[in-house]
């Protein structure tokens, strides 16, 4: 079981690792679906993404008080309002649109009602 968990943690650190080369794939998601797997395969690997100078407070403030960076949340923001603006542009169809914006409507509202760090 342990080797699965270690599998599911790198596989979601390689994903989190495109997620900071491609725009629309988060990042600090996967990345603590990693930490969530790597407690429970590997104390080394665990230890080492919480440790790392650049996921490892993120994953941290997470775990300890469930906060976001305030930059992150305008960050996202942005980023949300690009894709329900780009969706606008290419002619979704307006039930495609509701839904998409009930949808992000709700992740906003999830990041702006998570503490800053």
């Amino acid at each position: 079981m342990r080797f699965l968990w270690a599998t599911i943690g790198l596989v979601c650190v390689g994903l989190g690792m495109l997620g900071v080369i491609l725009p629309l794939l988060p990042t600090v998601p996967f990345m603590l679906l990693a930490a969530f797997c790597f407690a429970r395969s590997s104390e080394r690997l665990h230890n080492w993404l919480l440790s790392h100078p650049q996921f490892g407070p993120a994953i941290t403030d997470w775990q300890d008080r469930g906060a976001i960076n305030a930059r992150v949340k305008r960050i996202s923001t942005i980023a949300i309002a690009a894709v329900f603006g780009l969706s606008v542009i290419m002619g979704v169809k307006t039930i495609i649109l509701g839904i998409q914006a009930l949808v992000l409507c709700c992740v906003l509202l999830f990041i702006w009602t998570r503490p800053d760090y």
